[in-house]
């Protein structure tokens, strides 16, 4: 009897511990959207207390996903003053786009020896619906089908180390690009680039591929920069 007593406790604490750590990703997954929505802002206090309120959870779970986002790059700790929300520097954020060029340019090389056709009509499909919102002037929109387009090209090449990096990559980024592709022309340059990239991808032309990839994220460096210094 103290034996299937044991059990059942074993049971009932693995469960328990299943409960929590669902409880801890939702949190952590809701956490990490409102970072990377700006709903919590770069240099802002991170309160286990108001957050776990605003959650209606406990505060472990707010601790533990904390601890996760900070690994990740989202959040960062400050001895004696506590844990905010990461401000990504200028240079810092130039470096993540010379990463990202890399790891794009590999991913459109593989992908155009490896594309099936449902893949290359799911990526003009995409170029298709970013030109939608360029020209109904949706730069929230653009910039959503954007950030789709690029995990589909990542997903697609299928290479899981590669689109993993370069989704940590992605969310450190992510925290200061958004509003660069906003204005019209912007958008404009941008969909033509995509719609290079595809071709080359289509045409299986690798090195064509690479190239495409590398230069449209070294452009959207250069789009960053103009902005940073008062350009459109």
């Amino acid at each position: 009897m103290s034996k299937v007593g044991s059990s059942a406790m074993s049971a009932s604490e693995a469960i328990a511990q299943r409960r929590s750590e669902s409880l801890a990703s939702i949190v952590l997954r809701e956490m990490e959207r409102m970072i990377l929505s700006g709903e919590l802002k770069a240099g802002e206090r991170i309160s286990e207390q108001n957050l776990a309120l605003r959650l209606g959870v406990s505060r472990g779970p707010v601790r533990e996903a904390a601890s996760a986002l900070e690994r990740s790059g989202l959040l960062t700790s400050v001895a004696n003053r506590g844990v905010f929300v990461r401000h990504v520097s200028t240079e810092e954020l130039l470096e993540l786009y010379d990463m990202r060029a890399l790891l794009t340019g590999f991913a459109c090389a593989r992908l155009a020896e490896r594309a099936t056709a449902e893949q290359k009509a799911a990526l003009r499909a995409m170029v298709e619906g970013l030109e939608a919102a360029h020209a109904a002037g949706d730069g929230a929109a653009y910039y959503q089908g954007n950030l789709d387009f690029h995990e589909a090209l990542m997903t697609f090449a299928g290479h899981d180390k590669a689109a993993r990096i370069y989704e940590t990559l992605l969310k450190e980024a992510h925290l200061s690009r958004r509003g660069v592709l906003a204005a019209a022309p912007m958008m404009q340059e941008s969909n033509t680039e995509h719609a290079d990239i595809v071709a080359a991808i289509a045409a299986g032309d690798g090195p064509r591929a690479r190239e495409a990839g590398e230069r449209h994220v070294l452009n959207g460096k250069r789009r960053l920069l103009a902005k940073v210094g008062g350009g459109d």
